[in-house]
């Protein structure tokens, strides 16, 4: 592995536990605090976890934190399979230790009800219906990334500022639903020090197919004349 690839997967790392230990720690945070923080106060820890990422990262490996944007890079060719694999297992990484710590950070009272903050379908929400929803929330994140971070004509300079305001809106819309993960890394952390691993594969499934949809069509219809 060479060090420019080392770099940009340490830095996914990072951007990844970072969007773990305080989106999922806003949750715990809200349980403890007696929901004073509510959707909102979440939406917004989620966002500008992956707003100051991206702006801190984003020039070192293009600031993915998710391996469905991951995917749908290489799915279309803007990222080598074998650096895409290595994104994935950093990511992966950085969500568990971020998940970890945050076993170490709150009282396990507060964490045992919320699952650590691991993403669970609403109430009358089957799992085929979660898996539309978190595509659909995914769809438009991994779009808003292509539209302001890759193609050169976008809003670039505010791109970071863009791709968190679009996950706070997910969250603020699919929040009470599905826990609007459209990340793999941000349910598998959590499970993995919470053991609850129920739907899991909603959170692939659903962001897999989203995220590689978005990027297939934006490059195919959007970029390219």
């Amino acid at each position: 592995m060479t060090v420019q690839l080392w770099r940009a997967v340490l830095a996914e790392a990072v951007g990844t536990f970072t969007l773990i230990f305080i989106g999922a720690g806003s949750i715990i945070a809200d349980q403890m605090s007696g929901g004073r923080l509510g959707l909102v106060g979440i939406a917004l820890a989620h966002g500008l976890a992956i707003a100051t990422m991206v702006a801190a990262a984003g020039h070192v490996s293009g600031g993915h934190f998710n391996p469905a944007v991951t995917a749908g890079f290489v799915l279309v060719r803007r990222l080598p399979l074998r650096q895409g694999v290595a994104y994935g297992i950093a990511q992966l990484v950085g969500g568990s230790v971020g998940a970890f710590l945050l076993t170490a950070s709150f009282p396990e009272a507060a964490r045992r009800a919320v699952h650590l903050g691991t993403p669970a379908l609403g109430n009358a929400v089957p799992p085929g219906t979660g898996i539309v929803i978190e595509a659909v929330l995914t769809f438009l994140l991994v779009f808003v990334i292509f539209g302001t971070a890759v193609d050169t004509r976008g809003p670039r300079t505010i791109a970071g500022m863009m791709i968190g305001l679009v996950i706070a809106m997910d969250i603020l819309a699919g929040g009470v639903l599905t826990g609007a993960a459209m990340n793999p890394a941000r349910a598998f952390g959590p499970a993995l020090f919470s053991g609850f691993w129920q739907n899991q594969l909603v959170y692939w499934i659903g962001p897999l197919l989203g995220g590689t949809a978005a990027a297939l069509l934006y490059e195919a219809a959007l970029i390219r004349p």
